[in-house]
């Protein structure tokens, strides 16, 4: 297990953690209190790849087209 914070993650490193995280649980050869850390780790695991999904639908959300379809730009999301 990585010892690096999970809001420093990218959607990633971050992922691939959450794999691990899920595979140590499957077997199920994990103490009880390692599996509530586990648990634990994987829940905020999960929110920060649905935080940097929703900054990259953000971030795709707000480019704008000219009227022929080519990027032109970007405009400020609401909420940022």
């Amino acid at each position: 297990m990585s010892d690096k914070p999970v809001e420093e993650m990218s959607f990633e490193e971050a992922m691939r953690a959450l794999e691990g995280v899920v595979g140590q649980l499957e077997r199920g050869d994990v103490a009880l209190e390692d599996s509530i850390t586990l648990y634990e780790r994987g829940a905020a695991l999960k929110a920060r790849c649905e935080a940097k999904l929703k900054e990259a639908e953000e971030k795709v959300a707000a480019i704008t087209l000219d009227a022929s379809g080519v990027p032109t730009g970007t405009t400020p999301v609401d909420g940022m």
